[in-house]
């Protein structure tokens, strides 16, 4: 086993994104794509040497039982709230429990959808473990969390596994990096997150790797790779990483940082 874990998750939720530049979307729509997106992912989900962790709505789940209670006997289900456009408290635990029923598992992780602000204290009292909702960088008009921790802490009895971002500049290396920076320099910061931190956490949505998206009044900078191209570019970023760290879920680096006391600030 390699020392370094590169911690690789998908979003798998309803594509409602449209909605926020005022393109109207149905929810069968929006499951569709999200559904298509899953299916193209497939094949970089069962490699075997990958253990990734799927933050998914509830919504998606009770739509797609099937294909989530099969994606859980090789990688992690967590929570990624009940509806991806909806939220109160009272969703924490309910997808919690949709989740573990349809895919037979516990659930001990959350990621709110679009990195959403959300009370450690209710996660906890949810009986969540972890949550990783927090890109602690400065994207304008989303959130300035310049000031949080770039990596893994602990917050009201939550541990918080943040996005990873570079360790000089906290340039992020989220999905937007992914898609429109040259692979070149992803990969370089990449590496370079991977061997500063001992760990790197990547986060993508599968809808991004459909052709669907071009279809939509997203913008450009959202949708300028996709289909085929962005999932061969996820190929090469898998096998590259691979030889740098063993792929784990995020219910396996919870456990390592507690086991090892290692909760770094």
């Amino acid at each position: 086993m390699k020392q370094r874990s590169i911690l690789l998750s998908f979003d798998v939720e309803e594509f409602d994104m449209p909605l926020e530049y005022h393109q109207s979307i149905t929810l069968n729509e929006q499951l569709s794509i999200g559904a298509a997106g899953v299916a193209a992912i497939l094949p970089v989900l069962q490699h075997p040497n990958l253990r990734a962790t799927l933050f998914t709505t509830a919504t998606y789940a009770i739509h797609h039982p099937e294909q989530m209670a099969s994606l859980a006997l090789q990688h992690e289900i967590a929570s990624h709230t009940y509806y991806h456009s909806q939220f109160e408290e009272a969703h924490l635990l309910q997808s919690k429990n949709v989740l573990a029923s349809i895919c037979k598992t516990n659930i001990t992780g959350l990621r709110m959808p679009r990195m959403r602000a959300v009370s450690m204290e209710a996660v906890g009292k949810a009986g969540y473990l972890y949550d990783s909702s927090i890109n602690p960088t400065y994207i304008p008009g989303r959130y300035n969390n310049l000031r949080l921790p770039r990596t893994h802490y602990s917050e009201e009895g939550v541990t918080r596994i943040p996005s990873s971002v570079s360790p000089m500049l906290r340039f992020p290396l989220f999905w937007l990096a992914f898609k429109n920076l040259p692979y070149s320099v992803y990969k370089h910061l990449a590496l370079q997150t991977l061997k500063k931190d001992g760990y790197i956490c990547l986060y993508f949505h599968p809808w991004e790797f459909t052709d669907a998206i071009q279809n939509t009044a997203l913008p450009t900078y959202t949708k300028r790779w996709c289909g085929p191209l962005l999932v061969e570019r996820l190929w090469k970023l898998v096998k590259d990483l691979e030889k740098e760290g063993d792929y784990i879920t995020m219910q396996q680096h919870y456990e390592h940082s507690i086991k090892t006391k290692h909760v770094v600030c």
